[in-house]
């Protein structure tokens, strides 16, 4: 008996010890997640108002770019791999150098500053994994603690910037090995985006607010026009990531000199943006998505957001693909929506969920970022909107490094 008391008070000793260290680790990468994304929120806010109320910046936005590939180069890197070094970390524990947090961190704010179509997130990855490894290197954390000191510096930056605590924690828990769930990070990566968010209240940063939604009652028939538009927005992923790829592959096989490749890129981003005689387009999006939700959005808003994502992503400009998605989804929601019988504003939220879960294959990450961006009214609706787009956009993905551990069309490994 007494043998038995003494194991379970070792075994209550261990736990102790582990969610001591964890809380301590978790909560220390929060406040300085939280510091670092409420800089990096107003750096790229103030970058984009300048842009909105200077117009001329346009045409400084080849410059930018070629200023953007000096300053890596200048830092010895040659090959960066972006969020996909992150989403590496994140399974493997391999380091991602601390100097591509202010390297990304001026890289975006230039791309914002002068036009560039993209988003903040994979920056915001990537500040949260380079100082997950300065924390890793000062208190010299062994390959389990750094791997875990990783997840909680990409949930705790994506929490600030986004203003989505729980949304930010699951993507780190789901992003890196599609079909999985690391849950023992749970605790930690939870407290490390909660603190963060809040650190970077308290410097000003403010969620995203969305217009309110008309919330149908459930029938047969508006379920099957969720499930309708959940596949045409699977689709709309596949042609957005394969733009992508296929620009970016395009611009390396024609221009394989990067100064010259973000100059041209600069270029046709300010030569598509005088044809299309609006900079609407430009920037990382948001406020296009706002505009759909609430029912305003052109036809052909989601062809050109991709257009001009790809043309800013693939001549190598800094910042990231999923604000782009909610554009791209939103504005393809509300054009379509209605055709299917749905409400605009409602399918225009629809399609950006669905985006974000196609691109990212994150059904559960995408769920919870329909309750924190439009509330927990009719959430089986996005639930079944996740699951079909998440089903239906196949092998696709915006990370090469992301891992299908488990098959979407059978319950057995890939």
């Amino acid at each position: 008996m007494r043998r038995k008391i003494m194991e379970a008070l070792g075994g209550a000793r261990a736990y102790g010890k582990v969610f001591l260290k964890m809380t301590a680790l978790s909560a220390l990468m929060g406040v300085a997640c939280g510091g670092l994304g409420g800089v990096f929120h107003h750096a790229v806010e103030v970058s984009g108002y300048l842009f909105r109320e200077h117009g001329w910046l346009l045409y400084l936005l080849p410059l930018a770019g070629l200023a953007i590939v000096w300053l890596y180069r200048a830092a010895g890197i040659r090959q960066d791999r972006g969020a996909n070094l992150v989403i590496s970390s994140l399974r493997t524990g391999e380091e991602v150098p601390p100097r591509i947090a202010p390297l990304i961190f001026i890289g975006t704010s230039l791309t914002q500053l002068c036009g560039g179509s993209a988003g903040r997130e994979g920056a915001a990855l990537q500040i949260g994994a380079a100082a997950a490894s300065c924390v890793t290197g000062i208190f010299r954390l062994d390959k389990g603690d750094a791997k875990l000191t990783a997840m909680c510096g990409t949930s705790g930056l994506f929490s600030a910037v986004f203003g989505t605590p729980i949304t930010a924690t699951l993507f780190s828990l789901e992003v890196s090995a599609v079909g999985t769930l690391h849950c023992s990070a749970l605790y930690p990566c939870l407290v490390s985006s909660v603190t963060a968010w809040e650190v970077s209240r308290l410097l000003g940063s403010a969620a995203e607010e969305m217009p309110p939604l008309v919330m149908p009652i459930p029938d047969p028939a508006t379920i099957f026009r969720a499930v309708v538009l959940s596949l045409l927005c699977a689709l709309v992923s596949i042609l957005f990531l394969k733009t992508l790829h296929l620009t970016e592959d395009l611009y390396r096989r024609c221009l394989p000199n990067p100064y010259l490749r973000a100059a041209v890129g600069g270029a046709l981003v300010i030569a598509v943006t005088t044809l299309l005689g609006t900079r609407e387009y430009n920037g990382a999006g948001m406020a296009v998505a706002t505009a759909a939700i609430g029912e305003q959005a052109a036809p052909w808003t989601f062809l050109c957001k991709i257009l001009l994502t790809a043309l800013t992503i693939g001549a190598g400009y800094k910042g990231g693909e999923i604000v782009p998605s909610f554009a791209i989804g939103a504005a393809f929601g509300c054009a379509v929506g209605p055709l299917l019988g749905l409400d605009p504003g409602l399918a225009g939220a629809m399609g950006l969920i669905a985006l974000f879960c196609s691109v990212v294959n994150c059904p559960v990450s995408s769920i919870l970022l329909s309750v924190e961006l439009f509330g927990g009214g009719r959430l089986w609706l996005f639930a079944i909107v996740c699951g079909v787009s998440y089903l239906m956009s196949g092998g696709f993905s915006l990370y090469a490094a992301q891992e299908l551990v488990f098959s979407k069309l059978e319950d057995g490994e890939e």
